[in-house]
């Protein structure tokens, strides 16, 4: 519908754009929802917003605040679900509702636990959602005062962050125990360009936080690249 079939011609169009822009500018600014520290100004979180990771320690990482803070937080389609991966990060296991595999149904559960839940982390059984799918979801968002974080590509997202890099330190020459993982994550929004930031994951002994910031073990242990252990482990 052409705007200026909304406006009442017996005013004058610009007064009406006026009043509208001030109506807009009136209304209350998205409403944040509590981001783990590490990440707040890297990334933060919006009630009525979608977000996508590429991999399991980000979407719990970003679902780890509003946990902390007491909301309850969801995670569905997400079958090898690491609860203690999960409690390392922050996450409140008494306020987490998991449904590992609602497979054909899953945009049906995805959107009943955006109804009660404050923050759901989706992986979607499949490869590319459809416009329509996503739309569902993001109306149901904006209606419930959600956010969204989906293990996968998403068709529109606030951010997308990705892990470029990811080490751990303190194998001592191939010896001891792995001790701190340290990672680079990627933000990107749109067509500008990402920011990128170092961060410590969890580990024995250091809690999320960025590199800037010393770790609790202070070790100099030799560092490892994580194809490397993988490759190492089959």
């Amino acid at each position: 519908m052409p705007l200026t079939s909304t406006l009442d011609p017996s005013r004058s169009v610009l007064e009406q754009l006026r009043e509208k822009v001030a109506a807009m500018e009136r209304q209350p600014a998205r409403q944040p929802i509590a981001t783990l520290p590490a990440l707040a100004e890297l990334v933060p979180l919006y009630a009525g917003a979608a977000y996508s990771v590429d991999s399991a320690a980000l979407g719990l990482a970003l679902a780890a605040g509003a946990s902390q803070a007491g909301e309850w937080v969801g995670f569905a389609g997400c079958p090898d679900f690491g609860a203690e991966a999960a409690a390392d990060l922050g996450v409140e296991l008494s306020r987490t509702v998991l449904v590992p595999d609602p497979g054909e149904h899953w945009l049906e559960v995805t959107a009943a636990l955006i109804d009660v839940l404050r923050v759901v982390v989706l992986r979607p059984p499949a490869a590319r959602v459809d416009q329509k799918a996503a739309g569902i979801l993001e109306s149901r968002l904006r209606h419930r005062s959600s956010a969204l974080i989906v293990w996968g590509e998403w068709p529109r997202c606030e951010a997308r962050l990705s892990m470029e890099e990811s080490y751990w330190s303190g194998a001592d020459a191939g010896g001891g125990r792995l001790r701190e993982r340290r990672a680079r994550v990627a933000v990107r929004r749109g067509a500008r360009p990402p920011v990128r930031a170092d961060l410590w994951l969890p580990g024995l002994d250091v809690a999320l936080a960025p590199v800037g910031e010393p770790s609790e073990s202070g070790d100099s242990g030799e560092v490892l690249d994580l194809e490397v252990i993988r490759q190492a482990t089959g």
